[in-house]
């Protein structure tokens, strides 16, 4: 059974870092991409980054572009979320979701529907 566990989340002031982690397990197939996506209270689920596993292409929404970057440890089955700078407006639940390669439909990487799997979320609180 494929699961994605995120964790690193937390409190952190204004300015500050963390750096979020998303390890998948129970499969072995390779997947096609594997994306962050965030849901404060009261806002809609926001597409964050997205990495693809084929030629480690990336994309990222612009409210985080320069501040955020992902990446992947394939012998860890890992992807990563690097966030510094973090500002208020980060504070969110943030999930990854996994692309099967096996799925056709069409993707859209910030697209929530573009993804089969998902994590159960970590919390990301900026405040001083």
């Amino acid at each position: 059974q494929l699961q994605l566990v995120e964790s690193g989340g937390g409190l952190v002031q204004p300015g500050g870092s963390l750096r979020l982690s998303c390890v998948a397990s129970g499969f072995t197939l390779p997947y096609y991409a594997i994306a962050w996506f965030r849901q404060a209270p009261g806002k809609e689920r926001e597409g964050v980054s997205c990495i693809k596993r084929g030629d480690d292409s990336t994309d990222y929404a612009n409210s985080v572009k320069g501040r955020f970057t992902i990446s992947r440890d394939n012998a860890k089955n890992t992807v990563y979320l690097q966030m510094n700078s973090l500002i208020p407006e980060d504070t969110a639940v943030y999930s990854c979701a996994l692309r099967r390669i096996s799925n056709h439909r069409r993707f859209e990487w910030d697209n929530s529907e573009s993804y089969d799997t998902w994590g159960q979320g970590t919390q990301v609180t900026v405040s001083s």
